[in-house]
């Protein structure tokens, strides 16, 4: 299985893409969160995607950072599919406030025919904490991340190698270590490094420092993390930087992916 991903930045980043991914197995694609806004089209061409390549999409909370795109995939979608240069449908997975507001957007946003398509070829699939859904032929367990300010699911998902969670984009809390524990892969938020919370202060915004991250990931026997929805102040040295300080906090391996790069697992 590849992880392609599309954006590694945080709400307000301007020199990478707003953090959201595809999973690829079997010539099959599950697209994780949209970004903020038609930039998702541009990110999934040069990653190598054609719209038609996407399936299934899960989006985890109703930041503004992680839910616009859907309106510019849902509105490419039906253009083709009323062109009839779409086959098949389109899967949209997500909590209620997740699906209710993705369907408020697309009916005041879009234009009838456009959202016509919603229901009838793009289906919002309303899903619950522990709900198991079939996707791209692996099992996936969605999970409440109990966030303080804004209701968000993460998931769990078995492969052939075992299983990958990812965390959506605040601190795996303890009472989540269920769904976490023992995992192959962990996908984590690392908003910064710990050395400059002073210069971007993480916590205010409910997010996890470098080291925050890696010690989860210790703590819970991850073997393999990736570090993601972070700052954009030194991106030609953050791999180098958060590796470093990571590493003295965690012995499995550790990635901090670019943008458009793709790591198998």
């Amino acid at each position: 299985m590849n992880i392609t991903m599309l954006g590694t930045g945080n709400a307000l980043t301007t020199e990478c893409y707003n953090t959201c991914f595809v999973l690829s197995d079997n010539g099959q694609n599950f697209l994780v969160d949209t970004g903020g806004g038609n930039g998702i089209l541009h990110q999934l061409k040069h990653a190598g995607f054609s719209l038609t390549d996407i399936h299934d999409v899960f989006i985890s909370h109703t930041h503004i950072d992680h839910i616009l795109g859907a309106v510019w995939l849902i509105r490419i979608s039906a253009q083709r599919m009323n062109k009839g240069l779409f086959p098949g449908d389109v899967n949209i997975y997500g909590h209620d406030e997740v699906t209710t507001l993705v369907d408020e957007l697309a009916r005041r946003l879009l234009l009838p025919y456009q959202y016509d398509f919603v229901g009838r070829r793009i289906h919002l699939h309303t899903v619950s904490s522990s709900e198991i859904r079939s996707i791209i032929g692996h099992e996936v367990m969605f999970w409440d991340i109990n966030s303080p300010r804004t209701k968000q699911f993460g998931f769990t998902m078995d492969y052939g190698g075992g299983r990958l969670a990812f965390c959506g984009d605040e601190p795996c809390k303890p009472e989540c270590e269920c769904y976490v524990a023992g995992c192959e892969w962990m996908m984590h938020e690392a908003f910064c490094l710990h050395s400059e919370a002073g210069r971007f202060s993480p916590y205010e915004k409910n997010h996890s420092t470098v080291k925050d991250a890696c010690m989860t990931a210790q703590r819970f026997g991850v073997k393999n993390l990736i570090l993601y929805h972070t700052e954009d102040s030194d991106l030609a040295r953050r791999k180098e930087r958060y590796t470093a300080e990571g590493s003295q906090y965690y012995s499995g391996n550790i990635f901090v992916p670019d943008d458009l790069e793709t790591i198998t697992i």
